[in-house]
């Protein structure tokens, strides 16, 4: 989108002679649900995270339709205008209107003594229980488009989706903003023309993608074991209500002065030890050297504020008491909660501009992070579980973020550190600085960035870890899960091969993902002598054990280091893969240099035979086929392992 600034813009009070009465208005509303809700959906605020904007969004456009008969305010509202210039529905026009306000009231900052308007609290309709239902998650061209729009004022915002997904022209838009209650539309038309794009991207197919679709969802239930924990206490509160409406009901004073109960807001004493700074555990300094497990229970308290009681006493109050202020995040399958004794420090010192503690429990390792001053009331509580943890899991833990860098405290027994760009196997590992306490310089974090351009990873000692954007980095491995299973990417090949995977570790991002393994199944020669294409399947193990994924990649011959695998399969949840499982198949479409189409099929070694059947039929003995296929053909695949089991293909 370009603006020439030598033209100037049109006036934007052009009324509209017909009004709209609330039959035209619901026709309207219901034939263009889909596309109105998606754009609420992308102007409200993203700070309301994904859920509660799909939610909100669908809200707003149900509560769109006007209440009168007849409007009169529908003069106002710009009617939309076809490319050839000629108008279309207006009816459509108003409800947009009323879906456009509606959504910018809801990101608007609220006063202190002000109360909330409509779309600033939770909706209270629609409305799923037990369900978390959220959009499809996109590639990296979404994800960045998603994180340019974040940047944009509200207004900005609004205006950049009226000129991309409604496609409106320069005077439409002005009008549509002006309608809609934008103080200053030329200023927010100018921010949404300032955006940039990465190059080939079009902002309209972007935006009509499902990564920003809130009709088309995926439904996940919310956390069991919390909720089961809820209706317990539920359960438990209407009974204690019962039991006191039973005592107030009874003459003179009940059962007695309160009988064995503990007088009113009775202190316990074993919830004060968790949270007193002098009942913290702290293991020796070299209790790492001699421990049985090498995991974070053996590592020393470190930092140059292991001694302020202060700072370690707000970490452990507002653990167990997050405030309104306080930034609390989870990774997934992780209970939030006060410490169930007093938990063991790690780490507490200054990192930057922040003040940091770190602590471990047991089972969930706790980051927090106030100011370094310690004057600011908004601070930050990071959960992550850190059971089963071993040597290879707890070298590293994320320290602090700050303007798309990242710094981490590594283990004691980590003996160097090195950053390592993954789509550059054959560079060398630069030297990574650690102060005396375990802390390295900033590194690039893949997680903040928009493209992937370079993925930068982290060397310790003889293992390879990358930063997902959690508060522990995924270990990488690289080799076949069966019999002594992956090793750590410490050989040449075992970079090149991950150099083709990692542009591909952005779809797991924020899942609690432990540990990725990459690992060549099957190389399959091409037909007509075309030469050799390698198949590689990529696995995520996660820290709650559910939740992982398996990805299939295709490399034709001649693959650059550096450029990603064609994604030809994702399977959530299956064990394909991995230690349990170490089977694999998976097919593609290829055209062959000579203008042949051809339906390729390959498993891993354990497979005796290979059969597709639909829109392409054959079959073939071993792991391999290669059928000729027409393009856009369908497939069924299906193979035969050598134990006379049946396997189904990735999907």
């Amino acid at each position: 989108m370009e603006q020439q600034a030598t033209t100037p813009r049109p006036e934007v009070n052009t009324p509209i002679d017909t009004p709209i009465d609330v039959e035209q208005a619901e026709a309207a509303l219901m034939e263009h649900y889909p596309r109105l809700v998606r754009l609420g959906y992308l102007v409200l605020p993203p700070d309301l995270g994904r859920r509660r904007r799909v939610l909100t969004a669908h809200a707003v456009v149900q509560r769109a339709l006007p209440r009168n008969q007849v409007t009169d305010a529908a003069r106002t509202v710009p009617a939309p205008r076809t490319p050839d210039g000629a108008r279309t529905d207006p009816g459509y026009a108003y409800v947009r209107t009323r879906v456009l306000r509606a959504a910018l009231v809801a990101g608007r900052p609220r006063g202190r003594w002000r109360l909330p308007r409509p779309g600033q609290l939770p909706p209270p309709l629609p409305r799923v229980w037990g369900l978390r239902l959220t959009p499809r998650s996109g590639g990296a061209e979404e994800l960045a488009l998603e994180r340019t729009l974040s940047a944009l004022s509200l207004p900005g915002r609004a205006a950049y989706v009226l000129r991309a997904l409604e496609r409106m022209g320069e005077l439409d838009a002005l009008r549509a903003l002006d309608a809609a209650g934008v103080d200053d539309p030329d200023a927010a038309l100018d921010e949404a023309d300032a955006v940039e794009l990465p190059a080939g991207c079009r902002a309209e197919s972007l935006l009509t993608a499902p990564e920003f679709d809130p009709c088309s969802l995926q439904a996940r239930p919310t956390d069991l074991l919390r909720r089961r924990q809820h209706s317990r206490a539920a359960l438990a509160a209407l009974a204690a209500v019962a039991v006191c409406g039973t005592l107030l009901s009874l003459p003179g004073s009940g059962w007695g002065p309160d009988g064995a109960a503990a007088p009113p807001y009775a202190r316990n004493a074993a919830a004060e030890r968790a949270l007193d700074p002098a009942s913290l555990t702290r293991a020796a300094p070299t209790a790492w050297q001699t421990a049985d497990r090498g995991d974070f229970s053996s590592w020393p308290a470190r930092g140059n504020r292991v001694g302020d009681r202060e700072l370690l006493r707000r970490a452990l109050a507002v653990w167990a008491r997050p405030g309104r202020d306080t930034r609390a995040s989870a990774t997934p399958g992780t209970l939030p909660g006060p410490p169930p004794g007093p938990p063991q420090l790690l780490y507490a010192g200054e990192v930057g501009s922040v003040a940091v503690v770190i602590l471990h429990d047991g089972l969930r390792v706790v980051r927090y992070a106030e100011p370094k001053n310690g004057k600011a009331s908004l601070v930050a509580l990071d959960f992550a579980r850190a059971d089963a943890a071993d040597a290879a899991s707890a070298t590293a833990l994320v320290v602090a973020r700050v303007d798309g860098n990242v710094r981490y405290l590594t283990a004691p027994w980590v003996k160097s550190a090195a950053v390592r760009d993954l789509l550059k196997p054959a560079a060398a590992a630069r030297p990574l600085h650690r102060g005396a306490d375990g802390v390295t310089d900033p590194v690039p974090s893949p997680a903040a960035a928009s493209s992937c351009d370079t993925w930068p990873a982290l060397q310790l000692g003889g293992r390879l870890v990358t930063d997902l954007g959690e508060l522990f980095p995924a270990r990488l491995t690289y080799g076949s899960p069966a019999g002594k299973g992956p090793r750590d990417v410490n050989t040449a090949a075992g970079r090149a091969g991950w150099a083709h995977s990692a542009c591909h570790l952005a779809a797991v991002r924020g899942q609690g993902v432990r540990s990725v393994n990459s690992w060549r199944f099957a190389k399959q020669p091409l037909p007509a002598g075309a030469g050799s294409a390698e198949w590689v399947c990529t696995r995520t193990e996660t820290w709650r054990g559910g939740g992982s994924q398996a990805l299939a990649q295709f490399q034709p011959p001649g693959t650059k280091p550096g450029a990603p695998g064609a994604l030809v399969a994702r399977s959530a949840g299956s064990r394909a893969c991995g230690p349990k499982d170490p089977t694999a198949l998976a097919g593609a479409l290829w055209k062959s240099p000579a203008g042949q189409w051809y339906l390729l099929a390959a498993g891993s070694r354990d497979v005796a035979s290979v059969t597709a059947t639909g829109g392409v039929r054959g079959s073939a003995s071993g792991n391999l086929l290669a059928v000729p296929a027409k393009d856009g053909a369908r497939a069924e695949l299906t193979a035969r392992l050598t134990n006379g089991k049946k396997l189904a293909a990735l999907h």
